[in-house]
């Protein structure tokens, strides 16, 4: 198999594929989807056989910092990817989100729920913008155009996220590490489902494959469910973190209950999580340790050679 990645790196890093742009059946594209596709990519040679759509950024500070470009990624982005996959009789995966759900009055949530979401609101170019994707996808797919499935992806985590990523793992994670003040919006009582990132691979993959799975979305994320406050506790408890707790406002539309009913899952994808959350949290928590141990090196390497009586380090003998 070949396989062609697409990215404009607004929120991911090169480094996570560096080992990959050796293989010879891989090839990158610095593309923005919601620009019009490479000429090489719209050949009509029939490319592709399977198209993963996972653009679009997807932690609250990275999508509201352009929120125009968030709602053109899932609307036109969209659009412009489901073209490809039709010119090439290609099978279209989209990641959605559990966002489409909104505040959901409805718990656990179920595929059918239809969600209880704000469009006028700070979150909505991400929500509803995911909701119109939803939308165009299944539209393709009722009038024959482009063959589609659909996964609403719920909280997850895992090794290779960003420091500066915004959501929850990563940012009691990386406080806790440093020392510094962990920050809880709100009281701490609202619910988040984490799913390890092998688990929520596993899934999609699964989906991609399935035939039992056509015209219906299908939540991919882990049923177990705690409080915001828990999670700060195990995470305190697995870095040996003094760190102190501080309660900021709530963020507006935040929701406050997402626990994901995989019930669909299971039965057409024979799919359920398997990595346990203390498991995962100790995995993220050694990628995140090691990382910030390997930058505080590279940073006191540079301060020592900025020093007018830095002398050269004597090489090994």
């Amino acid at each position: 198999a070949r396989v062609w990645c697409l990215d404009n790196f607004l929120t991911g890093r090169r480094e996570n594929i560096r080992h990959l742009e050796r293989e010879s059946r891989f090839e990158l594209v610095d593309c923005d989807v919601i620009d019009q596709m490479p000429f090489r990519l719209r050949s009509g040679r029939m490319m592709f056989s399977h198209v993963y759509h996972l653009a679009c950024a997807a932690s609250p500070p990275h999508y509201q910092a352009d929120p125009e470009h968030t709602m053109l990624t899932n609307v036109i982005g969209t659009r412009n990817l489901l073209h490809l996959a039709e010119e090439n009789g290609a099978r279209l995966l989209l990641t959605s989100t559990s966002e489409v759900y909104g505040d959901p009055e409805v718990h656990p949530q179920t595929e059918e729920y239809r969600g209880w979401v704000s469009c006028t609101g700070p979150r909505a170019c991400y929500d509803e913008g995911k909701r119109a994707a939803e939308t165009l996808a299944f539209d393709y797919l009722r009038t024959a155009r482009c063959d589609v499935r659909v996964a609403r992806i719920f909280n997850t985590y895992g090794p290779r996220m960003r420091p500066d990523d915004g959501r929850v793992v990563s940012n009691v994670i990386c406080q806790a590490l440093a020392g510094d003040p962990i920050t809880i919006y709100g009281d701490g009582s609202q619910t988040r489902s984490f799913c390890y990132v092998s688990d929520l691979i596993d899934g999609l993959l699964r989906l991609m494959a399935s035939d039992a799975a056509i015209g219906m979305p299908v939540n991919l994320g882990n049923p177990t469910e705690l409080t915001v406050s828990d999670l700060v506790r195990r995470v305190l408890a697995a870095t040996g973190s003094r760190s102190r707790i501080v309660h900021l406002a709530l963020p507006e539309d935040d929701p406050r209950r997402r626990r994901p009913d995989i019930g669909r899952a299971r039965e057409l994808l024979g799919w359920r999580p398997r990595v346990a959350l203390q498991e995962g949290l100790e995995a993220t928590i050694a990628w995140f340790a090691d990382t910030r141990g390997e930058a505080l090196s590279r940073r006191e390497a540079e301060r020592a050679e900025a020093r007018p009586d830095a002398q050269p380090l004597a090489a090994a003998k």
